[in-house]
C-alpha cells in the first residue's frame, strides 16, 4: 500500500507561525493546477504496481481549491492509479471555507475525510495568529460538516501560543471534548525562523513563551484526552477507536508515498525526494517534463534513525524484532545497550515493543537522538 499527498500551495492570508511553503496570490492556480495533472502523468508509471490506501490534500489550502479542480485532480488520479475502494481520502480545510457549497463540492469530489485547521477557538489567539477565521467559524463549520454527511473529521489545536493561560487552554480543549470529534492533532507552538512570529519576538512585540509552559499545558492536554476516551496513538495525534489517520500512520510505519506539488516530498522505500519550494520553477520544470526535485538514497544509518525517531513518537514503540530484522543484530544490540543508558523513567518494555511513558513523551526527540547513530560505524 502507499500512500498519495498533493500540495496545494495557496492561502488566503499568512499564519505569522506558519514556515509552510505557500502564496497568497492566486494568480497561479490555473497554471499550477495543469501542472498537478501533468506531473501525476509523469510519475504515474513508476508507481503503477502500488494500491493506493490514502490521498491527502495538504497545504497551503486545499480547501480554496475550486470545485471543478478538486473534481479535475480526482479523476486524474483514478484514471492513473490503482486506488482502494475504501482509501482514505482526506483534505486540509480552514473554517472560513466551509460554507455548504463548499462541502458539496468536496462531497462530489470524492472526499471523505476533513482536517479543519481550527488551531483555537478564541478569538484573542486567532487574532494573534493572523488566522482569517472566527471563533464563531470555528464552530459553525464543524456542525455543518456533520450536517452535510461529514463524520470522519480532525481538528487541529495548538498550545503554548503567546499569552494563552493555562485556563484558556483548558476551555479550549473543553470546546473541543464537547464535540466529541473521532480525532483531533495538537501541537506545541514551534517559533520558526524567519517567520513573522519569530521577528515579533525577536523586536519584543510579542512576548516569548515561557520554557514551561508547553510542558504544562502538554500535560493538562493529556489528562483531559484521556478522560474523554481518546487514545494518545502518537505524540501530537489522539484517536476514538477506529479512528487513527491512516495517510499519516503510513508515514510513521515508513510505508511508502509519492509527493505532488511544489515542496511536496516522496519516499519510495530506498529512496526521499523533494520537489523544489517555489511555485513558478515547480512549473516550468513540470512543463518541461522534468521532474523539480532533489533526491537521497536512504543509507543504513539514515533509516536506522528514522524508524527510531517515528516508532518512538507513537503508541506502538520501537518493535525490537523489526529492528533487528531491518538492520540486523548489530544495530539491536546497540539500540538495547543505549537504551540502558537513558532515563529508565521515560520508557518501558512491554513485550517486543519499546514504548515511551507518560513522562518520556516530553522528551521524544531527546531520547531518540540519543539512540541515533551520529557516525559512520555501522554504515
Amino acid at each position: 500500500m502507499a500512500g498519495l499527498y498533493l500540495h496545494i500551495p495557496f492561502c488566503k492570508q499568512a499564519c505569522n507561525y506558519c514556515d509552510f511553503h505557500f502564496s497568497t496570490s492566486l494568480g497561479q492556480l490555473e497554471t499550477l493546477t495543469a501542472a498537478l495533472h501533468l506531473e501525476l502523468e509523469l510519475r504515474a508509471a513508476e508507481w503503477n504496481a502500488e494500491n493506493i490506501s490514502t490521498i491527502y490534500f495538504g497545504g497551503g489550502t486545499p480547501s480554496l481549491l475550486p470545485g471543478e479542480k478538486l473534481n479535475g485532480i480526482m479523476e486524474t488520479i483514478h484514471r492513473l492509479f490503482r486506488v482502494e475502494a475504501n482509501a482514505e481520502v482526506t483534505l486540509e480545510a480552514n473554517p472560513d471555507d466551509l460554507s455548504i457549497g463548499k462541502l458539496n463540492e468536496f462531497k462530489e469530489a470524492g472526499i471523505n475525510r476533513l482536517s479543519i485547521g481550527i488551531q483555537s477557538f478564541r478569538d484573542d489567539d486567532l487574532q494573534r495568529m493572523n488566522r482569517a477565521h472566527s471563533a464563531r467559524e470555528a464552530l459553525h463549520c464543524i456542525r455543518l460538516a456533520r450536517e452535510m454527511g461529514f463524520e470522519n473529521l480532525t481538528a487541529d489545536l495548538i498550545y503554548a501560543l503567546p499569552e494563552l493561560t493555562d485556563a484558556d487552554w483548558v476551555a479550549n480543549v473543553d470546546q473541543l471534548m464537547a464535540m466529541q470529534l473521532p480525532h483531533f492533532s495538537a501541537y506545541g507552538l514551534t517559533v520558526e525562523e524567519k517567520t513573522p512570529l519569530e521577528a515579533y519576538i525577536r523586536k519584543g512585540k510579542i512576548a516569548a513563551v515561557p520554557d514551561e509552559v508547553a510542558p504544562r499545558q502538554f500535560e493538562l492536554l493529556m489528562d483531559m484526552a484521556a478522560s474523554h476516551g481518546y487514545e494518545h496513538y502518537e505524540i501530537s495525534n489522539f484517536a476514538k477507536l477506529g479512528h487513527q489517520a491512516k495517510h499519516n500512520s503510513n508515514y510513521w510505519n515508513g510505508s511508502k508515498y509519492l509527493g505532488i506539488g511544489p515542496s511536496a516530498h516522496s519516499f519510495d522505500g530506498e529512496k526521499r525526494w523533494w520537489n523544489v519550494s517555489n511555485n513558478s520553477k515547480y512549473i516550468k520544470s513540470i512543463q518541461a517534463g522534468i521532474f523539480p526535485a532533489e533526491s537521497e538514497i536512504l543509507d543504513l544509518r539514515t533509516r536506522y534513525n528514522e524508524y527510531v525517531l517515528t516508532s518512538l513518537r507513537t503508541a506502538k514503540g520501537v518493535s525490537l524484532t523489526t529492528l533487528e530484522q531491518k538492520f540486523g543484530t548489530e544495530l539491536h544490540r546497540f539500540f538495547l545497550n543505549v537504551l540502558l543508558e537513558c532515563e529508565p523513567l521515560w520508557y518501558r518494555i512491554l513485550g517486543d515493543s519499546v514504548v515511551l511513558t507518560r513522562a518520556g513523551k516530553h522528551f521524544a526527540d531527546r531520547i531518540a537522538s540519543d539512540l541515533f547513530i551520529l557516525g559512520d560505524d555501522f554504515i
